[in-house]
């Protein structure tokens, strides 16, 4: 398969496939061969023989060893595999050891392995009655149809290279060396597979097993024997001395390259501490205030009272589930040059393993094709191995604008990749290279680049004056639908009724750059609708991502961004890689999640669009414990987690958290524990096994035998068994729009479906199984991406992760009652229950933000007359409140100001957004009445700097705070006037209703300023709603007049006029 193959179009329930474009003929080019593996016992690459082929160790499994491990295990091990613990035969040039005698011809075994032996090896559990077929399928062997001129295709791309091509990240990357031509293999016929003896299964002898590692641990000990021997001799004067020349060098490689891959940095006692203990101190006040608010109401306005212990109550159960979580605060290293000295060595072939990015994209009006054209060039520009790294866009919309801009987006590419490398630029999305008010010549020291940027910048120009035509031709769609270049009518007119379509842009024989050199893949895929399916929006695109991209490419690793979020640091996957690959991290890790970083934010943050307060404290909190959750973009999955699976966990993965453990004692009790622990991964190992038989696979998969292949290649690549031939014949077939029926997809696969915030949903599922995810911050951000200013955008944009948190909350997944397993840590499930119940405390607070004016209208309070004794907790109260503030903005470092502007929008957004989210989500899941939603707008601030921040957009979402925040100023207005005209008795009651009061006008504050805008106005509809709902409750208040009893009013009716 090559990128210029040309678009491939289908439908597999319709029994259509059509190739739209074919641009060219050409093959492919071979490349150098990249192929390598790791040695599973010391981690050194595992060589190449003396006729250039992989060394392999056993003939029988192809389990990954090293020569002098080999020779080692031979000569003082057990002399046969780890793995299937087949005797290990002689290899030419290695010494012979007893029982060499008895096998005949040892000294010939080039012949008797094959590449693809090994292939059928390297998932040891599959089970002999397997099938990887779909016996309902039937597919048609007739010539695809043409829509243009051209050859004709019948199931398989052209090329005139009759090699086969694979490599570890697939049949899309360069071809291996000496690897001979496979006759055509159908993939409805079944795969062959290894039959597996369960008594010399992997769980009962492996690398898990005891025996095994003290073996290995005798071995190394012998190593650094040998080395301190090494080095005595050097420092006799019989060599290098230790640590300096040749051999020095090498040993401190040697030693670095096995060492951790990254550091859990721990914050000081000295800040956690006083934090903890402030923590403590706090709950203890608050249990006694609200003790005394309890016993102490107030007869002459107990509605008022009452109303206000319940807020009080609730939002004490808030905090607590908030502020525990944060117990655990870590930070974490990781260290770049120890992954390169372990998988990528200078000289040597690259053992990272492969990764797929993928890119979602709906509506190219909202999501400017600009913005996806510059994450898309950073993903490609990125510090990787190109061979490794693969980008798919997903366009959910079918829309031709994205896919012609994702057509020059590919030219460019060439041009701007090789100069990004050569000059080592960050970031590497021209946008905002180019936009940096920073000296571009720091650490430039060739002479070339003033000029090769100058230039470069002329090319970009260019470059968004033809995006800028394409926009501007798409604003108006034809009567007869949109025509491609050759005349041929787009596939995607109708939005809601098209086909599947893949079009490979860049990859093997999809054109070199500038300089010569291959380019990472890129590949559009928009997946097929039809009326009457359900296609599950953002969450069902990404399923068909992860579908696709494993058929093609087979990334052993995901990495999804939104189209706004491009890579601000081109080592973000090395970054990801060094826990992901990591031995000590790497099996139980289903995801590395990254912060977000934001451009374009006005200086002060008015909306807190930065969210600082939760990706720098809280989820820096849950790190510690099981991990932060996943927030949607920035983040590397792990494929076999998405697949869902379960974990390599260990007995100390298994320990209780220490709630758990103090309460309940240690599980780690007896023989007994650890045999169940043991029983129930065999029994998880049988159990993949029985599923390689072909209903349950189908079932769980869905009918693509392809992909299900892929599925058992935990370190990525294409299966062996798999032609190319077929691929993107499957690959239509994975994006089709039934596949998904009577599947696992959306309940245990992939991104799970039931609720608009997919994101916490997914990794609540990962979490559950007993998963871990990592927190990574690199001194450079990761990613930056773009958030909506204005004030409207901002709020519907608030309301649809409540909404989802909601839905959430009135679904079987929710927290509070899911997934009590013993997987999920006690503090990782109150994180995830405050993430689903967050929306729900719009309602006491906005109850709480009506009190002060309701007792400034009154002249009444929610408290009564206290003493001294009784101060002395609201005094301590306030002052652990405080406390607890400046002590966490200490650990994290940040910003007071940050702070204060996250504290004020959740009031504005409690007010407003969580409030709508309440009611919307109650309606969806009662009585079934959905909402939908738009995608937010990504502003390029064309009109100014900050020009959306000043644009005022009607909502029904500004209600409810401009109608809170008039009644809070006649509130004011009413207490001072009433206090003016009582005398100077009067001023120390109203105090604390004025404290309370000013304390909702100051949160308020930025939502006020939004409101009247850069102009000072507002519209005239706010100003009607806000003050007629302010007029009605107060004559409706002061009709009712609950606070006045009857005999105060027959009293008062009684009372002699001026006429008496």
């Amino acid at each position: 398969m090559e990128a210029s193959a040309g678009m491939v179009a289908g439908s597999y329930r319709r029994n259509e496939l059509v190739r739209i474009r074919h641009d060219s003929d050409s093959g492919p080019k071979p490349l150098k061969n990249l192929n390598g593996q790791t040695c599973q016992i010391c981690g050194d690459s595992v060589g190449l023989t003396a006729s250039g082929d992989v060394f392999v160790a056993c003939n029988e499994c192809a389990f990954p060893v090293c020569r002098p491990c080999y020779e080692y295990e031979r000569k003082d091990g057990t002399q046969s595999c780890p793995q299937c613990k087949t005797r290990y035969k002689r290899h030419k040039g290695c010494p012979r050891v007893d029982g060499d005698e008895d096998e005949d011809d040892v000294d010939d075994l080039e012949d008797e392995f094959s590449y693809q032996g090994m292939g059928k090896a390297r998932r040891h559990w599959q089970g002999d009655d397997v099938e990887l077929s779909s016996s309902s399928r039937h597919e048609s062997q007739m010539p695809i149809p043409l829509l243009t001129n051209g050859p004709q295709v019948s199931g398989e791309i052209p090329t005139p290279d009759t090699q086969s091509v694979r490599t570890t990240s697939g049949p899309l990357g360069p071809t291996e060396k000496n690897v001979q031509s496979s006759p055509y293999i159908d993939p409805r016929q079944p795969v062959p597979v290894r039959i597996v003896d369960p008594s010399k299964d992997l769980n009962s002898y492996g690398l898990g097993n005891v025996d095994w590692k003290e073996r290995v641990e005798g071995w190394k000990l012998k190593q650094e024997k040998n080395m301190v021997h090494m080095s005595n001799r050097h420092s006799e004067g019989k060599g290098d001395i230790e640590g300096t020349g040749s051999n020095g060098e090498e040993l401190q490689m040697a030693d670095d390259a096995r060492q951790p891959l990254s550091r859990v940095v721990p914050i000081p006692s000295s800040h956690l501490t006083p934090y903890r203990v402030v923590i403590i101190l706090r709950l203890i006040i608050l249990g006694f205030f609200l003790q005394y608010r309890v016993t102490h109401p107030v007869k002459d306005a107990y509605p008022l009272w009452l109303i206000s212990v319940i807020c009080e109550i609730w939002f004490a159960l808030s905090w607590i589930l908030d502020q525990f979580p944060k117990w655990y605060p870590i930070n974490r290293e990781t260290y770049l040059d120890r992954l390169a000295l372990r998988y990528d060595r200078e000289g040597e072939p690259s053992q990272l393993a492969p990764v797929d990015v993928f890119v979602s994209t709906v509506d190219p009006m909202k999501e400017p094709p600009l913005i996806t054209a510059n994450t898309v060039l950073s993903i490609l520009s990125v510090d990787y191995p190109v061979d490794k790294v693969s980008c798919y866009v997903s366009d959910d919309g079918s829309a031709m604008l994205t896919f012609e801009s994702l057509s020059e987006t590919a030219e460019f590419a060439r041009k701007w990749v090789p100069f990004c490398k050569k000059h080592n630029i960050e970031p590497r999305a021209p946008e905002f290279y180019f936009a940096q008010k920073i000296d571009y010549l720091k650490d430039k020291i060739q002479p070339s680049f003033v000029k090769e940027r100058r230039a470069m910048k002329r090319e970009y120009e260019e470059f968004k004056v033809r995006i800028n035509a394409l926009v501007a031709k798409a604003q108006k769609m034809p009567e007869e639908g949109w025509t491609m270049q050759d005349g041929t009518p787009w596939p995607g007119n109708n939005p809601r009724d098209h086909p599947g379509m893949i079009q490979v842009f860049l990859g093997h024989s999809g054109g070199l750059d500038t300089d010569g050199n291959e380019l990472p893949r890129l590949v559009y895929v928009s997946r097929e609708k039809r009326p009457g399916f359900q296609h599950h929006k953002k969450a069902g695109a990404m399923n068909a991502l992860i579908r696709v991209s494993a058929v093609l490419t087979n990334g052993a690793y995901l990495l999804n961004v939104d189209c706004d979020h491009y890579f601000n640091n081109s080592k973000a996957v090395k970054e990801a890689m060094c826990f992901m690959m990591d031995p000590a991290y790497g099996k139980k890790t289903c995801y590395v999640q990254f912060p977000q970083r934001f451009d374009g934010i006005d200086l002060h943050d008015r909306y807190a669009n930065r969210n600082i307060v939760f990706f720098d404290i809280n989820l820096k909190g849950l790190d510690g414990i099981q991990g932060p959750v996943y927030v949607g973009t920035g983040c590397c999955f792990n494929r076999q987690a998405l697949y869902g699976y379960d974990p390599v966990l260990t007995e100390e993965d298994l320990e209780p958290n220490i709630v758990v453990k103090s309460c309940c004692g240690s599980r780690k009790k007896s023989k007994s524990g650890n045999k169940k622990y043991y029983d129930k991964k065999k029994g998880y190992d049988d159990e993949r096994s029985l599923l390689m038989s072909q209903r349950s696979l189908e079932k769980r998969f869905g009918q693509s035998p392809v992909f299900i292949s892929a599925t058992f290649m935990e370190q990525g690549g294409i299966p062996p068994s798999t032609n190319p031939a077929t691929l993107l014949k499957e690959a239509i077939h994975v994006i089709s729009c039934g596949y998904e029926d009577k599947t696992e997809w959306g309940k245990e696969i992939g991104w799970i479906y039931g609720s608009v915030t997919e994101d916490i949903l997914t990794g609540f599922k990962m979490h559950a199984r007993g998963w871990i995810s990592v927190y990574c911050m690199p001194p450079r951000p990761a990613f930056k991406g773009s958030a909506p200013i204005n004030l409207s955008d901002r709020l519907n944009q608030v309301l649809r992760w409540a909404l989802g948190s909601i839905e959430i909350l009135l679904s079987r997944h929710c927290p509070i009652w899911y997934g009590y397993n013993g997987k999920l840590r006690l503090l990782e499930r109150l994180a995830y229950i405050n993430t689903i119940v967050y929306p729900i405390t719009s309602l006491p607070l906005l109850a709480y933000c009506v009190l002060p004016a309701f007792c400034l209208l009154t002249n009444k309070f929610i408290i009564p007359e206290i003493s001294n004794f009784a101060s002395m907790w609201f005094i301590l109260l306030f002052c652990s409140i405080i406390a607890t503030g400046i002590l966490e903005l200490r650990w994290s470092g940040v910003g007071l100001e940050d702070w204060w502007r996250n504290e004020q929008f959740w009031v504005i957004g409690g007010t407003s957004a969580h409030l709508f989210a309440v009611f919307q989500g109650l309606l969806k899941v009662l009585a079934g009445i959905d909402t939908n939603f738009t995608v937010t707008s990504k502003a390029n601030d064309e009109d100014g700097d900050f020009a959306e921040l000043y644009i005022f957009k009607w909502t029904a979402l500004l209600i409810p705070p401009t109608t809170v925040l008039i009644v809070n100023l006649v509130g004011i207005v009413a207490g001072v006037s009433f206090a003016i005209n009582s005398g100077y008795q009067s001023w120390g009651p109203l105090f604390g209703k004025l404290f309370f009061a000013l304390w909702v006008v100051a949160h308020l504050y930025p939502f006020l300023k939004g409101l009247l805008g850069r102009q000072n106005r507002t519209p005239t509809i706010v100003i009607v709603w806000s003050i007629l709902l302010a007029s009605i409750f107060s004559l409706l208040w002061v009709r009712i007049d609950p606070f006045t009893s009857d005999s105060t009013k027959s009293a008062s009716n009684g009372q002699c006029g001026i006429n008496c």
